[in-house]
């Protein structure tokens, strides 16, 4: 008795998830690039001014110099990034870091680099920041939409911080090998790779902006949306505190205690690779838990990041400061990822990037400040206590913010009333159809 022949297989291609079209995955492989370069580059940019002779103040001068252009120009790249293609503006932004980057590289490989030129290169790459964040963010937003957004965010953000990872790991390690030098130098690498990926994402699903208003009318049209919702308002308040301190603490705290007690670059790289662990760990839990009170949970997991202050300022062993940033890294990640599906929840999409904005601009307003008072401090108070001081700062304000309604009581939607549409390259979706979003 015959058979009929078996059926011929059809094979076929694992599907994406439907929120993975072609610009978040862009978007994403640009972001590792970049996050594998950066995170060793910041170390290497403290210890470059260590090896130069510089002091802790010269140290926080530095991160100054980055951080001060950042500010300035934040608010302006927000409005541009709403007005032209962002996709533009970020490999623009891209292009500069990369060379600013490699000119400090062949400056600290030469030998000898003058204080002056660390602070301008560093200013450089600021400016480049301030211009890509706000297009940045606005760029993801903008391929994302559905229920599945805070899935999508904590992959992204998982991503970014794997790369974090092996990025400070290996900073650290290349610093203590071969010296910060050839660090930098592949950060600027990495620099120009991103900006070769961004320059294929397609921004054809955003509408055209109608002329007319001109940078005033869209920063005040910004502001606006800013201020009339009490929730963003005072957490990004409540972040221009926790941002100083924390980023006084990475940029000039943390090297010195690692120079002077725990052996120097590698362990403080261990520190900070412990801190992408945990931020790992919390993309993960935030892509399965989703709380309804999203912005409550979030706020409470502020306070951990008062635990890297306090175990330098004990200080504890290189293995509880690694336990202590792993805490702070996984906390921090479960509020990052309702942040964001807040703003995409909340924030139309044609002002995604001014909104942005003025969340970058007070998150880091202080920051230029504490970095270059950061020194001083020390001298002033002992670095024990300017430590302590910083751990306390991030209490109180993370108390002060919970007294706001809105922060309690703002609720995920389990629909969201308008999905972000994906750009026209985007076809994961197929037959289902098309759905809608930080370097």
């Amino acid at each position: 008795m015959s058979t009929p022949a078996a059926a011929p297989r059809r094979s076929r291609r694992p599907r994406r998830p439907e929120w993975a079209g072609r610009n978040y995955t862009l978007l994403t492989a640009a972001a590792v690039v970049t996050n594998l370069g950066t995170h060793g580059a910041l170390i290497a940019a403290a210890f470059a001014v260590l090896e130069a002779g510089g002091d802790g103040g010269d140290v926080g001068l530095v991160a100054a110099a980055r951080t001060l252009p950042l500010v300035l120009f934040l608010l302006i790249g927000g409005a541009v990034a709403d007005r032209i293609p962002r996709h533009r503006v970020m490999v623009a932004a891209n292009a500069l870091n990369c060379v600013s980057q490699a000119v400090f590289a062949a400056l600290v490989l030469a030998g000898d680099p003058k204080l002056w030129q660390m602070m301008l290169l560093t200013a450089l790459c600021g400016t480049g920041q301030a211009f890509f964040s706000p297009a940045a963010e606005g760029m993801l937003m903008s391929s994302v939409g559905g229920e599945q957004a805070s899935r999508a965010f904590a992959l992204f953000r998982m991503a970014m911080n794997g790369a974090t990872i092996g990025g400070a790991a290996l900073g650290g390690a290349m610093i203590a090998a071969f010296g910060p030098g050839w660090v930098l130098a592949v950060d600027a690498a990495a620099f120009a790779v991103a900006g070769a990926l961004r320059a294929f994402l397609d921004v054809g699903h955003i509408a055209e902006r109608e002329p007319g208003g001109g940078l005033l009318a869209d920063l005040r049209e910004g502001w606006r949306e800013f201020t009339g919702r009490p929730w963003l308002w005072s957490i990004v308040a409540q972040f221009s505190v926790v941002v100083a301190v924390v980023g006084a603490v990475e940029s000039v705290y943390g090297p010195l205690v690692a120079e002077e007690t725990l052996g120097g670059a590698r362990p403080w790289g261990l520190a900070l690779a412990g801190f992408g662990a945990g931020t790992v760990c919390g993309a993960l839990l935030s892509m399965r838990w989703k709380p309804r009170r999203m912005l409550l949970v979030g706020t409470l997991c502020v306070f951990p990041l008062a635990l890297p202050s306090a175990a330098l300022a004990v200080p504890l062993s290189v293995g509880g400061l690694i336990a202590a940033m792993f805490v702070c890294g996984l906390a921090l990640e479960v509020f990052g990822v309702a942040w964001m599906t807040a703003l995409h929840q909340e924030i139309p999409e044609e002002k995604l990037s001014r909104v942005s904005a003025y969340d970058w601009f007070g998150s880091t307003a202080m920051l230029p400040l504490s970095t270059a008072l950061a020194g001083p401090v020390e001298t002033a108070f002992g670095r024990s206590q300017a430590l302590w001081g910083c751990a306390a700062l991030v209490v109180l304000v993370t108390a002060l913010v919970l007294l706001v309604p809105d922060v309690r009581n703002l609720t995920r939607r389990t629909k969201e009333v308008a999905a972000r549409p994906v750009a026209s390259g985007d076809r994961s979706a197929d037959a289902e159809g098309p759905v809608g979003r930080l370097g």
